[in-house]
């Protein structure tokens, strides 16, 4: 696998002194903090007992958040898996190839250097436990992307189309879940959540006398919102007047479904708070708690209406309540305990911050977009400079000025508009006297609001001619690192919006590796009812195979294929003229 960049991330030389590694530019010192990220997904910015909510119960959480250094001007993108290609790299998701969710938009570049490869490189045991989101074929995997150990879903969401395991467990999907443990299936049993946990747990005492870095990425409290009965009946009883009583003066009012789901929601955030004290306790038990480095935030806001601190907007709008996380950071002896720090900081800051800490240094490359927010514990702002962020989010690859952001320490440039215009359609906000977004002054600040939209649109220019946008990643087919490759509905490309849908066009990118004979195998949501014919389509290659019978699996065997790049189409086309599309498809080199 060709990583370019990694040529700029001097590793450590075994010639080098037993206490500190030297390799051209870089030095490593021997002794490594280790590092614990820890990510929830669809958690808002107030679903959390620190944040002022008195609603819920995260003891855990809060404490940790005593303990930490908290950023409370953090922000993410407006959806998943955006922030965790950002994360995971220092560059914003749209230069890494991860441009949306599903439709083939979150399939991470193959040459992209994550911190999980970094830290691997220079001694660490790394572990990823949950959910991924960033390609779930060879070569974009987590064990691809440096990830030692790898116990995780397909697609984006357990129980979603592309985690086709466990879609068809429908309302209990949450529950002893489907997973792949390094690629390969195991049925677990248990929630979720304990699930990742436990697998965290193990980790940590496998490697105790290692450093280690493990990614806790639980995909709750996301929908579907599944939860143990005992946490819901914590919650039951909430009422709508309880959190009118916490002040949303700028959102809509709750519904009897928005309290239903925020109950569920906050049993499930209780889940995680007791599941991180458990890693908490392991860690103190091996005596590594004040040698690990532990980082905690949320990939977006809020799917639903609750509470949020007043904050305007939801997930997947770049309104503040969208796109503004809780950032803790602790290592004792490192980072100052119960700080706050309210200058702007993002997602994609920790990586650098990360190898700040544990001493990596790198040589200057201009491909990482993120600052290490370590200056800021000592009150050197500059260092981070006066600097303009952006966040976008627009089902699919940027359309400049629609759910768009300019950001600075200060001001926030809104821009809802499909179409190229002056200053229609846009908002100026000032967040510091104004950080629920209630009141437009770009009338009165004309030359701010035209600077921001100037650095948006060139930001957007620079960002849509990266090289990454101007290819595809395929899934590569026919090699020893994955036979078959099972293609599902997260990455297909086609029609927007591919879910459930059964006669909608789809195809996945492939590369065929190795010249020769595949087999094609299909699974259909549901039973086709009646005749007709399977076609594949590989172009110039096409083949199809007529049917008779009634099911819901089909399969072409022994189809010739070049080596070369393919847009890849499987349907079954019905005798009434249907064409249906599978819910997955599988290739296996059989010769």
């Amino acid at each position: 696998m060709h990583k370019p960049l990694l040529a700029a991330i001097i590793f450590g030389s075994l010639a080098a002194p037993a206490h500190q590694a030297v390799a051209g530019n870089v030095i490593v010192k021997s002794k490594k903090p280790n590092v614990l990220i820890i990510l929830t997904d669809d958690a808002g910015i107030g679903d959390f007992g620190f944040n002022r909510n008195p609603l819920i119960k995260t003891p855990n959480l809060d404490k940790l958040a005593q303990q930490s250094t908290r950023f409370t001007n953090f922000l993410v993108s407006p959806v998943c898996a955006p922030t965790r290609a950002s994360l995971l790299t220092g560059r914003y998701a749209e230069i890494t190839g991860v441009y949306d969710t599903y439709n083939g938009g979150a399939v991470m570049a193959t040459e992209e250097i994550t911190i999980a490869e970094i830290l691997q490189k220079n001694g660490y045991e790394t572990g990823i436990f949950g959910k991924w989101h960033l390609g779930d074929n060879y070569p974009y995997r987590p064990i691809d992307q440096g990830f030692t150990e790898s116990i995780v879903f397909k697609g984006g969401g357990i129980g979603q189309p592309g985690d086709y395991d466990n879609y068809f467990a429908g309302d209990s999907s949450y529950f002893n879940p489907v997973l792949y443990r390094n690629e390969k299936e195991v049925k677990t049993k248990g929630y979720c959540s304990d699930v990742f946990t436990d697998e965290t747990i193990n980790f940590i005492r496998n490697n105790k006398s290692k450093p280690f870095f493990a990614y806790l990425a639980f995909n709750a409290p996301h929908t579907p919102l599944q939860v143990p009965d005992n946490y819901y009946s914590i919650y039951k009883n909430l009422t709508i007047s309880e959190f009118n009583s916490l002040g949303n003066k700028s959102n809509p009012a709750m519904t009897n479904k928005d309290l239903e789901d925020a109950k569920k929601v906050y049993a499930m955030m209780t889940n995680i708070d007791e599941n991180i004290g458990r890693v908490l306790t392991e860690l103190r038990k091996q005596d590594l708690l004040e040698n690990t480095l532990i980082v905690f935030l949320s990939d977006n806001g809020p799917e639903q209406n609750r509470y949020r601190m007043a904050l305007r907007g939801k997930k997947s709008q770049v309104y503040q309540g969208g796109i503004k996380s809780p950032c803790l950071m602790s290592l004792p002896g490192t980072i100052p305990e119960d700080k706050e720090i309210a200058h702007l900081t993002a997602h994609i800051d920790l990586l650098p911050t990360i190898l700040d800490v544990c001493k990596i240094t790198r040589s200057p490359n201009p491909e990482i977009d993120g600052r290490s927010m370590m200056p800021l514990l000592n009150q050197r702002y500059s260092e981070l400079g006066n600097r303009t962020l952006f966040f976008e989010w627009g089902r699919g690859f940027p359309i400049p000025y629609q759910n768009f952001a300019a950001i600075t320490d200060r001001f926030k440039l809104v821009a809802n508009t499909y179409q190229q215009t002056g200053l229609e359609g846009c908002e100026l906000f000032d967040l510091h006297a104004d950080p629920e977004e209630s009141k437009n002054i770009i009338k009165e600040n004309l030359p701010i609001a035209h600077k921001l939209k100037k650095e948006m649109e060139d930001w957007y220019f620079k960002t849509a001619a990266h090289p990454n946008n101007r290819k595809s990643h395929p899934a590569i087919v026919g090699t020893k690192n994955e036979n078959p490759v099972v293609l599902n509905r997260n990455d297909a490309k086609g029609s927007p919006g591919i879910w459930i849908q059964e006669e909608i066009f789809g195809y996945w990118d492939i590369r065929i590796a190795e010249s020769g004979k595949y087999s094609v195998k299909v699974k259909f949501i549901r039973e086709i009812s009646e005749p007709g014919t399977l076609f594949v389509k590989l172009y110039p290659f096409q083949y199809a195979s007529v049917s008779s019978e009634i099911g819901d699996n089909m399969k072409i065997d022994n189809i010739f294929l070049n080596a070369d790049d393919y847009r890849f189409e499987v349907y079954f086309q019905t005798k009434s003229g249907k064409r249906i599309f599978p819910l997955y498809a599988s290739i296996e080199k059989v010769n």
